[in-house]
């Protein structure tokens, strides 16, 4: 597998743990059981794309190195999240 995958990978399973509890007290706020878990897979989801735009960016750019950019990714997507909750 190669490093960018991984770090990928990893990167949004961090921060999807980061923001998970946020998300979900926000999920509850809905109606319906359905209509929640939707809204935290739809979350996800967004996440994981993201972070994996983010880092794919900024390996094309190559400024950094890998593990530089995956701090900053995942300082970014965490950040986002928070601001998106509150």
């Amino acid at each position: 597998m190669n490093q960018l995958t991984k770090v990928q990978i990893i990167v949004s399973i961090l921060a999807c743990f980061s923001l998970g509890w946020g998300l979900v007290q926000d999920a509850l706020s809905t109606n319906t059981v359905l209509e929640a878990f939707g809204f935290i897979v739809l979350q996800f989801i967004t996440i994981i794309i993201l972070s994996v735009v983010l880092l794919s960016i900024l390996k094309w750019v190559d400024v950094f190195d890998l593990k530089t950019n995956a701090i900053l990714t995942l300082i970014t997507v965490i950040s986002l999240g928070l601001t998106l909750i509150v």
